[in-house]
């Protein structure tokens, strides 16, 4: 497997048309390598969600080159994308987003079974007991805190073992010391299953626990440095 996982080039992102449009993301180029920890941080309406969404195949660029872990994600519709992130790519998000009529366990299983995994229930037990849930495994997310429905969503995110995760705003709906504890864990988890961690925040005290920064303003990649 290719060590490049994000490879893009003048990636432009305009939305609306005619007088209306509106440039969202102005010519990105990036690199990302296998291991790297990194940080896209940017004040709201930077652009940094949208980045996001273009490098995870959740929305497609308007003009350039998007090559996510060996897959050219410029050359595909809406169902190639999806087939392409498909065990390939984790996402944790701020609101959480688990499914309000399952249980925990069925949160974390149903993405594996959906990718092919046989043994999906006894995995998304061990991915809940290594995020420290082994005891909520049977509760539904309206019975758990916002810091347990994260630790679902992080399990959940990383089952399938992709090869890139990204974290909007991971903490973004936690407390102080709820949100350190899950960045702590979502670090560890990452560690210990080989994923490349992309971490989109407004946050400059989260960015820099990355081992890369790299800043948007107005769409524009503006900074790129060491954290």
């Amino acid at each position: 497997m290719t060590d490049m996982m994000i490879h893009v080039r003048n990636v432009t992102l305009t939305l609306g048309s005619g007088e209306g449009a509106t440039e969202i993301l102005r010519g990105i180029d990036l690199d990302v390598v296998r291991g790297e920890r990194l940080a896209i941080l940017g004040a709201s309406g930077s652009g940094k969600s949208s980045l996001m969404a273009v490098l995870s195949g959740l929305e497609r660029s308007t003009s350039g080159e998007v090559t996510i872990v060996g897959e050219d994600f410029s050359a595909l519709d809406e169902d190639g994308l999806a087939q392409a992130r498909r065990g390939r790519i984790g996402i944790v998000l701020q609101a959480f987003h688990l499914l309000p009529t399952m249980t925990a366990l069925e949160n974390v299983a149903v993405p594996m079974e959906l990718a092919g995994r046989s043994d999906a229930f006894a995995a998304a037990r061990a991915e809940l007991e290594a995020v420290g849930l082994a005891h909520r495994l049977v509760h539904y997310p309206a019975q758990l805190s916002g810091g347990e429905q994260q630790r679902v969503a992080i399990a959940r995110a990383l089952g399938t073992r992709p090869a890139l995760l990204f974290a909007d705003e991971p903490t973004g709906n936690l407390d102080a010391v709820t949100g350190a504890t899950i960045m702590d864990l979502l670090f560890e988890r990452c560690d210990a299953t080989g994923s490349t961690l992309v971490v989109i925040t407004h946050e400059p005290g989260l960015a820099a626990r990355c081992n890369r920064v790299i800043e948007l303003a107005d769409g524009l990649l503006v900074a790129d440095r060491a954290a």
